[in-house]
């Protein structure tokens, strides 16, 4: 994952060590040796985290810290403090400023490149929900509807095999609680999570299983995909804690924990969870029915290339690359006048629901129009792209649709088109025209396989990836 990392420190022998640290992770590194400095600096470049020190002259990292949180523009960057104070008291502090975490000097690499890892894939999720509402409010008219915080107690998941801890746990937390569910073991924590649980908090040793099955169960079912969870450790876990960040848990926190630190950082996730269902929902709200497909459900053309002029501009700007996948069903013709309409709608409605099984959630799938469909995927490279169009691709080919007037399921294979802008001053016609090149060319091939069409690469000279 590459992603740009503000790091900031008055002593420029601490700033040469993490910028060598990053850089060998093929991190892009800005620098600022003070306060005001690092504010500008934030400010006009927009990093995808902050490393801060906190003892620095002029200004220290608290305020640095208060300073990017009240600004806007840079509110949504993640901090992280960088320190060699040890006290509780300078912890909580700095997470009252904003900071998302600490780090201790000297600066373990695993907890570096792990939590680096942890919050940009955070702040990523977050930025695509951000534009996703932003897109659907230009065309959207309704009014204002709210943006006060829900500070409601919340239904939270604990588990912890000792009771002793769990039951101080769940006394550290009332104050923000509707209630705490224990469940003393892996098994009964899968029976006791639901819906309506906001956080998990789960002991990262667990004597009857691996907690990092879970989340890693968690995270590959849609319910639960962006329910935080918050991992309690050892000092001696930390390479299973990296794993478990990598996996995707959200925070972490040393045994023995501080429970004025737990309450902060449970809080702190809560209240991520809440901002990030309203987004969600405020996206919803505001997708009128001029933006998506009323048989698929998906995204139509109006929305897909407003939302691709979005996501070029951003990679033109410094971003990286934006992949097309563009594909239609092989002979859908046939389908429709064997079968009838009716099932070409079901074969239509089915083949959406396996495509957006096959990608991740911020990627965007949309019906250009009969059988022909689009799928857009941000900070993505040729060779990903074209890999994701093959499991595609699989999914149609290896299981054929049952439908209602057929003796058997009836097979149905498509063809994909690939492209990725990947150059300076990209435009989405080019991009599109170049994936529209890949999908004729794909079916000139013969069908039921993949093509991708680099920048600048003759038609004549496409390379097909699967078929």
């Amino acid at each position: 994952m590459s992603a740009r990392v503000l790091v900031v420190d008055d002593v420029e022998v601490n700033v040469k060590l993490l910028e060598a640290k990053l850089s060998s992770e093929y991190f892009d590194v800005l620098s600022a040796f003070n306060g005001p400095a690092a504010l500008r600096l934030a400010d006009a470049e927009r990093p995808d985290i902050i490393l801060l020190d906190v003892m620095m002259p002029r200004m220290d990292g608290f305020e640095v810290c208060r300073q990017l949180k009240a600004n806007p523009q840079t509110a949504d960057i993640p901090v992280v403090m960088v320190t060699a104070l040890s006290d509780v008291t300078d912890r909580l502090r700095g997470l009252e400023a904003g900071a998302d975490d600490f780090l201790t000097k000297p600066v373990n690499d695993i907890a570096l490149f792990a939590r680096v890892r942890s919050l940009v894939r955070l702040k990523r999720m977050m930025d695509e929900w951000r534009l996703r509402e932003e897109i659907c409010g230009r065309f959207s008219h309704d009014g204002d509807e709210g943006t006060s915080e829900d500070q409601s107690p919340a239904r939270i998941l604990l588990i912890e095999h000792n009771s002793f801890a769990g039951s101080r746990i769940a006394d550290t937390l009332a104050p923000i609680a509707e209630t705490v569910v224990r469940a003393g073991n892996c098994t009964e924590a899968q029976s006791l999570l639901d819906a309506g649980t906001e956080l998990i908090i789960a002991s990262l040793s667990m004597p009857d299983g691996d907690s990092l099955r879970l989340v890693s169960q968690w995270r590959a079912t849609e319910t639960f995909r962006q329910l935080p969870i918050l991992l309690i450790a050892d000092d001696s876990e930390l390479p299973r804690l990296a794993k478990g960040l990598d996996l995707g848990a959200n925070d972490y926190l040393i045994r023995p924990v501080d429970r004025n630190e737990l309450l902060a950082r449970a809080r702190t996730q809560i209240r991520r969870k809440r901002l990030q269902d309203r987004l969600r929902e405020n996206y919803r709200r505001s997708l009128s029915l001029a933006l998506t497909d009323e048989l698929t459900g998906l995204y139509n053309r109006r929305y897909v290339l407003a939302h691709l002029d979005e996501l070029i501009a951003r990679a033109n700007e410094g971003g990286t690359g934006v992949a097309v996948l563009m594909f239609d069903i092989d002979h859908f013709k046939q389908i429709n006048d064997t079968y009838g309409h009716a099932a070409g709608d079901l074969v239509l409605r089915e083949l959406a629901a396996r495509t957006l099984r096959c990608v991740r959630s911020f990627d965007l799938v949309a019906r250009l129009g009969g059988e022909e469909f689009l799928v857009l995927m941000p900070e993505t490279n040729l060779g990903i792209a074209a890999a994701v169009a093959e499991r595609i691709r699989l999914a149609m080919a290896n299981h054929p649709f049952s439908l209602k007037d057929a003796a058997s399921p009836v097979p149905v294979t498509i063809s994909i088109g690939v492209s990725v802008a990947e150059g300076e001053q990209e435009t989405a016609e080019r991009l599109l025209k170049r994936a529209d090149d890949a999908l004729y060319a794909a079916k000139h091939a013969g069908r039921d396989r993949v093509i991708a069409l680099a920048v600048d690469q003759p038609e004549e000279e496409t390379i097909a990836i699967a078929s």
